[in-house]
């Protein structure tokens, strides 16, 4: 096993596959239609029995229900994002929907919904959307494994650190990307509230409107954290 505690892979975008030998493998957010998922990106999922999903945008949410269905995945998502799912054709009896400050507790492991800055909707890409529930993240925690914090998409907020005051997680995934969500200098701040071993950056170098890239998020952080920050290309596992 990694120095990670967990075998970590980047879809691209906002999607990760993540395995640990005593729990569940799973897949944060999988969107594998993003110009950066590898060729093998359907392949890499097809072992994970859970699906995660922050909130309801097109390019979280798009492949969810044919993806579910073909590897029978259980899907976890906040309350009315999961009445979309089962009301897009995944069966009600591997949705759980619950809502923030809740915790789903599965065999080898706990998920628990957080608050994250953000929208949540319903649409098309460019098209006309419905708000549809509310923006999470996630704090899962494996049985005898690493605590992942996983703050969707979202702007930097105070009470990320009382997430980690509560959860003390290991590994922090973050979106680094700017316009849509926080860039370099609100997500180095995330790093501080936080304070993790380990730092996963997320949703950046997808297409043009993510102008915010890896190098200037370790030029914001303080040089203590920049060791700690765990990238590489899509497809690669993480170590």
């Amino acid at each position: 096993m990694s120095r990670l505690g967990v075998s970590l892979t980047w879809l691209g975008h906002n999607g990760f596959h993540v395995a640990h030998p005593a729990g569940p493998t799973l897949v944060f957010d999988p969107w594998l239609g993003n110009p950066k998922a590898p060729p093998n990106a359907q392949g890499l999922v097809a072992d994970a029995s859970l699906m995660l999903l922050t909130h309801a945008h097109w390019d979280h949410i798009t492949d969810t229900p044919a993806l579910a269905n073909r590897h029978q995945m259980t899907v976890l998502a906040q309350l009315e994002l999961a009445e979309e799912m089962v009301a897009a054709g995944i069966p009600e009896a591997r949705v759980i929907g619950f809502n923030i400050g809740g915790t789903a507790t599965l065999p080898g492991l706990r998920a628990t919904l957080v608050q994250a800055m953000h929208s949540s909707s319903i649409g098309p890409a460019g098209g006309p959307s419905r708000a549809v529930g509310t923006p999470t993240g996630f704090v899962v925690a494996y049985d005898d494994g690493p605590i992942i914090y996983n703050t969707g998409d979202t702007g930097v907020f105070g009470d990320m650190a009382l997430i980690a005051e509560l959860y003390r997680p290991d590994i922090l995934m973050l979106p680094i990307g700017d316009f849509y969500t926080m860039g370099a200098r609100q997500a180095a701040k995330a790093v501080e509230l936080v304070d993790p071993t380990w730092i996963v950056p997320q949703h950046y170098d997808t297409f043009a409107g993510l102008p915010g890239t890896l190098e200037a998020f370790r030029d914001e952080l303080a040089p203590s954290y920049r060791d700690r920050v765990i990238a590489g290309p899509p497809g690669r596992v993480m170590s």
